[in-house]
């Protein structure tokens, strides 16, 4: 039951996902179809891993299989975005709300402590990492409304402390899952373990989810410290008494 639970929340929260993320980038109908197709792709790509077993400890490429799934996306998003002048334009010009707005999908962190319940993923890694979601996407749509009314330089503080725990509970939660993967690094010795997240419908959440809702949390950085350099500029160029 909560593999089926998972597989229909989770494809629903990658549909959310992908949309917003098209719409934000996208800066015409063909560049939202575009990034639309990309990340569908990818989305393919992850359940196609996922249903061969390819990265899984055991049976796939081995214990580096499940962090690899994880860190090469946001290393090669983030790079390919800081380096193209278009996507470094279309992230400056992406909508915080919008940004904001979409971690509320984390709510459907509940599903980990559940699956800590049913003993089948461990603690630390799962009750911490699933309440710390559920905080997170709890307090995402009411933040993105307050940015929506008052703009992104009125809001700086809240947004930055809403990132800074986002970013937090995001690496938190892989290097616990790291920390109780099977493999020589493992210190949270099972079972369970977290080899669970490299299967069907699992592996969506560290292979897709986690990746894209991380570069959310970063272009929101990039964001604001774009606006606090342009605050800089200004007083310096401003005329002084």
């Amino acid at each position: 039951m909560l593999d089926l639970l998972g597989a229909v929340e989770l494809t629903a929260s990658a549909a959310i996902v992908i949309g917003a993320l098209s719409m934000g980038f996208g800066w015409s109908p063909g560049s939202r179809k575009g990034t639309a197709a990309v990340l569908s792709g990818w989305f393919a790509i992850v359940v196609a891993l996922a249903a061969t077993r390819a990265v899984h400890y055991r049976d796939g490429i081995g214990v580096a299989g499940l962090g690899l799934t994880v860190l090469l996306p946001i290393l090669g998003l983030w790079t390919l975005v800081i380096t193209s002048p278009v996507l470094k334009t279309a992230l400056s010009r992406m909508s915080p709300p919008l940004l904001i707005g979409v971690q509320a999908v984390r709510v459907l962190g509940i599903t980990f402590v559940l699956l800590y319940e049913a003993g089948r993923l461990p603690a630390p890694f799962a009750p911490v990492a699933g309440w710390g979601d559920v905080l997170v996407g709890l307090a995402a749509l009411p933040i993105a409304a307050y940015v929506a009314a008052r703009g992104l330089e009125k809001s700086r503080a809240i947004v930055t402390i809403f990132t800074g725990l986002g970013l937090a509970d995001l690496a938190t939660a892989i290097g616990l899952g790291v920390l109780s993967s099977p493999g020589p690094v493992q210190v949270f010795v099972g079972p369970p373990d977290t080899a669970l997240m490299s299967l069907l419908p699992w592996l969506l959440i560290p292979g897709f989810l986690v990746p894209l809702l991380f570069i959310a949390h970063l272009a929101i950085v990039y964001q604001l410290l774009a606006g606090g350099k342009k605050r800089h500029d200004a007083a310096i160029l401003s005329p002084t008494a």
